[in-house]
């Protein structure tokens, strides 16, 4: 089995179904990942050493799922150079804004790509996108994929 390319991580692992979708977009395209889950309030270290060593690893994409404080994201991109794509999850507490808020408005230097809320396939989408500037035949992958997209649509992801 080849090596990760994208490290998914989960805040939590009532994370996990509304981020599902982006690991299947992966599977779809065969792009090995792996799936951790950290607390960044709980296990701070964990998260540092995790993003500090994810380039090593051979990891070259992060996504990071996260409700409320969703202060992961930006945690795992303080630590790292690899491009780190945050998606929010929708909670009933402040109908998930705080999460999107905590990693749109980083500070400078700390940027997240960020997705909408509960947008795993598009968080899934973009990792696949930045895989595919260096990997042509990735690249072609998502083309024709997008070209069906317009065709016959993307089914929609209900949240809640």
């Amino acid at each position: 089995m080849p090596d990760p390319l994208v490290g998914m991580v989960l805040g939590s692992s009532a994370d996990e179904e509304k981020a599902k979708a982006a690991w299947v977009l992966l599977e779809k395209f065969q792009v090995e990942y792996e799936l951790v889950i950290l607390n960044p309030h709980r296990e701070p270290q964990k998260v540092a050493d995790y993003a500090r060593s994810a380039e090593d690893r051979g990891l070259q994409v992060l996504i990071a799922a996260a409700a409320r404080a969703a202060v992961l994201p930006g945690i795992l991109a303080a630590h790292t150079v690899l491009p780190v794509i945050g998606l929010p999850i929708w909670t009933e507490h402040l109908n998930g804004q705080d999460a999107l808020y905590s990693m749109v408005q980083l500070p400078s230097g700390v940027p997240v790509a960020t997705v909408g809320l509960d947008a795993g396939a598009n968080a899934g989408i973009l990792a696949i996108e930045m895989l595919g500037i260096v990997r042509p035949g990735l690249r072609l992958a998502l083309r024709e994929f997008k070209d069906q997209l317009a065709r016959i649509g993307f089914p929609r992801i209900r949240r809640r």
